[in-house]
C-alpha cells in the first residue's frame, strides 16, 4: 500500500487525501492565511491516522458492550468506541462508525488554534462539519439508487456537525436492503454509526428476492464474521417495499426521541421514510461548497 498521497483538486480549493481505504476531500472557508495553516494542520494530522487504526484494529472489529467501553490508545478509536456505546444494546463494532470518526478527527486538526468560517471533511460520503455563527453549509445528498436526489441546508443553529449514508449498495457491507439512509447528528461519528443500525433495520428479513452471503465469504477480515449481507435485492411489492421503510423508519425515530440523532432519510425503490425536520430543510438557492453525498 502507497503511504499518504496529497493533492489538490482541480479547482485549487478542495484538498485531496488519500491513505488505503481512506478517502477524504477537505474545504476551509475564511481568511486565507487562517485557512492555508488548517490545511498543514490537516496535512500533518493525516500522515499518522490510518496507521494508528491498524494497530487497533483486532479490537476495533470486535462487538462493543453497552456500559463497558474499552480504553483505546488512539483519539480515532476512541471516538469509534464512544459513537457504538450509546446502540450497543444489539450487535455493533466500532466499525460502524470508523469513516465517520475519522472525519470528525481529520476536523478537529483543520480546526485547532484558527478561525474559519465554515470548513467540512468528507469522507466517502460521510462528513464532519465546521459551521461559525450566522453560517450554514448545503448538503447534496444522493446515492438513492432510484434516481432521489435531496438538498439540504445544516445551519449553525441547527447542531448538526455529522452527516453519514449507508446502505447494501455502498462502500460497507449492509444487513439491511435500503438504497441509501442518511441520517444528521452532532458528530460524523455518531451519524456513521446510527446510520449503520438504521439501515441494517431497513429489512425482510427471509424474503426470497433477496440474495445475501456471509460477511466473512466476501472479506474474512470483516467484523461480521458469518452475519448474512445484502448482495443484491430483486423486485419487490410495494407493501414490501413499505414494510421495509417502516422497519428502519422505527429504529429512526427511536434514535431520535433518545437525542442521539437529529434527523435522516430512508430511500428504498422510489420510496422514502423521513424522521425529523432538519432533513426537510431544503434550501432555495445552492452555493459552491456544497457537498456531495454518496
Amino acid at each position: 500500500m502507497d503511504g499518504p498521497q496529497v493533492h489538490w483538486l482541480q479547482d485549487g480549493k478542495r484538498l485531496h487525501l488519500n491513505h488505503g481505504p481512506i478517502d477524504l476531500i477537505v474545504e476551509a472557508f475564511g481568511e486565507a492565511d487562517e485557512c492555508r495553516a488548517a490545511y498543514a494542520q490537516a496535512v500533518a494530522r493525516f500522515q499518522t491516522i490510518l496507521i494508528e487504526l491498524v494497530k487497533e484494529l483486532p479490537e476495533l472489529r470486535l462487538p462493543a458492550f453497552f456500559l463497558r467501553p474499552r480504553a483505546f490508545d488512539g483519539p480515532t478509536a476512541r471516538r469509534m468506541e464512544a459513537a457504538v456505546m450509546p446502540l450497543a444494546e444489539c450487535f455493533i463494532t466500532p466499525m460502524a462508525a470508523v469513516a465517520g470518526s475519522v472525519a470528525d478527527e481529520m476536523l478537529a486538526a483543520l480546526l485547532a488554534g484558527r478561525r474559519l468560517d465554515r470548513a467540512y471533511v468528507n469522507n466517502g460520503g460521510d462528513s464532519a462539519l465546521h459551521i461559525g455563527t450566522g453560517q450554514s453549509i448545503g448538503l447534496a445528498v444522493a446515492g438513492t439508487g432510484n434516481g432521489i436526489a435531496d438538498r439540504i441546508t445544516i445551519r449553525a443553529e441547527d447542531g448538526v456537525r455529522g452527516v453519514a449514508t449507508s446502505g447494501w449498495r455502498g462502500r460497507s457491507f449492509s444487513l439491511g436492503i435500503a438504497d441509501a439512509v442518511t441520517v444528521l447528528a452532532r458528530t460524523g461519528a455518531e451519524a456513521d454509526a446510527a446510520a449503520t443500525l438504521i439501515a441494517n433495520a431497513v429489512d425482510l428479513p427471509g424474503n426470497p428476492a433477496i440474495k445475501r452471503t456471509p460477511a466473512q465469504e466476501l472479506s474474512p477480515d470483516s467484523d461480521l464474521g458469518a452475519r448474512l449481507v445484502t448482495q443484491a435485492v430483486g423486485t419487490l411489492a410495494f407493501g414490501e417495499v413499505a414494510q421495509a421503510l417502516d422497519n428502519g423508519l422505527a429504529v429512526a425515530e427511536d434514535f431520535r426521541r433518545r437525542g442521539l440523532i437529529a434527523a435522516s432519510a430512508l430511500f428504498l425503490g422510489g420510496e422514502a421514510r423521513i424522521s425529523g425536520s432538519v432533513a426537510l430543510s431544503a434550501p432555495n438557492k445552492h452555493t459552491r461548497e456544497e457537498i456531495a453525498h454518496a
